[in-house]
């Protein structure tokens, strides 16, 4: 009786810590997988602006894992690389996403990263046609869907969606293998999509249309939260792509997003399937803001604290229909910004704007000098330059020559700090410090331009404004928080990567990190697997 006694309290010993072991190690207690981003908002956004954070900004810093000094490895420091940077873990010279957009040698045209012409777009007859074909990599829901092996479209499959107002920033996060991507039509007022991904938009998506919240925002005044403060925007009162673009840019963008965000998760019951679904929300709107005002104005500080409390609403929906103990969230960013030239020059410190003619002119004007007349540049992409092949081999030049006659060129004009020819960037003749190393990691052999073309640190070829792009730490260093099952919450000062976040969530729910990624996982915020 003892031994039988014994061996049943054995058994019940067993059974009841069996469930315990199963939950700790098990990613199936993960719901939802939730990339949180925001366009052009630089780490110091955090700290400058903690004071006025009460919602969503306050809840990560507060349970999240705050990673301090986060950065973009990678150049050039714009949309389009940092959100495909995001869930594949990826740098350009792998992915293939060398920028917003490039000259492609191919059709002989500029392409954007998610230029398609063999889709049509869905939602509204004028809207761009995209796609993520262009992206070479696959990301984490890639992932999740290849380790599921269900087929697309079936009931238990995981579902992977991207939304934002900015066409590249929803396509990309979501990757290839994406269920949707949706994203704001500024000619039309509607969120639109691709038939890359369906027929046509769901129910759901044509209800949110046909209310036309855009229209209803209609001559809104943008006034400033803090008392006192004068108006800072007010919206066209007529409903245009006019009033459209201004919604964009504004915090109403914003906030519109996130109740299209909202919907999406409720009708696509997103994490509430018994499955991990992904998605990604990528807030546009603090871009166009920080474009038009730069850092230090007003109008960004309102919009950082505005964004604080859209996030803190996005956080509280998806409790309320996931709950956030079944959700994984990492909130990040594309890139940072400059500040405006001009006042730093009030400041006594560096920087100012130039423009396309002095820089690539100098190029031509060197080149026509050396060799003759012709058209030397086929394109340029930021600050990269494309040469005429048909011209060389008409002329019989050797395109290595070519290249260094009009990287001389490019290091005489005023403020370029630095010139890299396509020959040292496929030998990797760089310096051996963080620009260099960003900058190779930026270039692809088949997309890339002849020449990179670096200006000194807070200069600029933006007539107005301020602008972003640089390999500098202003525009890329970036916050990166993670919130949610097994991360343990504090500060984390070592340097980490934009990279690093792909590897880190695949290893969260257990699948393969995505094929391109060159991160690490970032163990150190993480309880180990029991």
């Amino acid at each position: 009786m003892r031994k039988f006694l014994l061996l049943l309290l054995a058994t019940a010993v067993l059974l009841s810590a069996a469930p315990f072991a199963q939950q700790s190690s098990n990613p199936a207690d993960t719901r939802l997988v939730l990339l949180i981003a925001v366009d052009q908002f630089r780490y110091d956004y955090l700290t400058r602006f903690r004071s006025d954070y009460n919602a969503g900004f306050a809840k990560l810093l507060t349970n999240g894992a705050v990673f301090t000094n986060t950065y973009l490895e990678h150049y050039p420091t714009v949309t389009a690389v940092g959100h495909a940077t995001m869930l594949s873990g990826a740098t350009p010279s792998v992915s293939g996403i060398i920028g917003n957009d490039w000259f492609d040698r191919e059709s002989g045209a500029s392409v954007s990263s998610i230029t398609d012409e063999t889709v049509q777009p869905v939602g509204a007859a004028d809207a761009a046609k995209a796609s993520p074909r262009r992206l070479l990599v696959s990301t984490v829901g890639d992932e999740m869907k290849l380790a599921a092996g269900t087929p697309k479209g079936a009931p238990n499959a995981p579902r992977v969606i991207g939304i934002s107002l900015k066409d590249r920033a929803a396509i990309m996060p979501a990757g290839r293998g994406a269920d949707a991507a949706y994203w704001f039509d500024t000619k039309t007022g509607s969120f639109v999509s691709s038939t890359y991904y369906m027929k046509d938009v769901p129910p759901w998506v044509g209800a949110f249309n046909s209310r036309r919240p855009a229209d209803s925002l209609a001559g809104q005044a943008w006034l400033a939260l803090s008392v006192g403060t004068p108006l800072l925007k007010q919206l066209p009162k007529q409903t245009d792509a006019k009033l459209y673009e201004a919604v964009y840019g504004s915090p109403f963008g914003n906030q519109m997003l996130l109740d299209f965000t909202s919907s999406a998760i409720a009708e696509e019951r997103l994490g509430q399937r018994g499955v991990i679904d992904l998605l990604s929300v990528s807030f546009s709107s603090n871009d166009s803001v920080g474009h038009t005002f730069g850092p230090d104005s007003p109008q960004v500080r309102d919009i950082a604290i505005r964004t604080d409390r859209a996030i803190g609403q996005l956080l509280d929906r998806v409790d309320k229909l996931v709950g956030l103990q079944h959700t994984i969230v990492a909130l990040t960013a594309d890139h940072g910004v400059a500040p405006v030239p001009e006042s730093l020059t009030e400041r006594g410190l560096p920087g100012g704007r130039m423009t396309n003619k002095e820089l690539f002119g100098a190029i031509e004007q060197a080149l026509t000098k050396q060799y003759g007349e012709g058209k030397w540049l086929m394109a340029t992409a930021g600050s990269s330059p494309y040469l005429n092949y048909a011209l060389l081999a008409e002329k019989h030049l050797d395109a290595t020559d070519v290249r260094r006659v009009a990287a001389a060129a490019a290091m005489a004009v005023p403020h370029v700090a630095r010139v890299y020819t396509r020959d040292q960037l496929l030998h990797g003749e760089v310096a051996n410090d963080f620009i260099g190393y960003r900058v190779v990691r930026g270039f692809n052999a088949q997309r890339s331009g002849d020449l990179e073309i670096i200006l000194e640190p807070y200069w600029m070829r933006q007539a107005t404004g301020t602008t972003h792009g640089s390999p500098y730490n202003y525009d890329a260093h970036i916050p990166l928080i993670l919130m949610g099952r097994r991360v343990k919450p504090g500060k984390y000062a070592d340097r980490v990567a934009l990279n690093d976040l792909a590897p880190t969530l695949a290893s969260m729910i257990d699948v393969d990190a995505p094929a391109g990624s060159s991160g690490r996982v970032l163990s150190e915020a993480l309880e180990p697997v029991r």
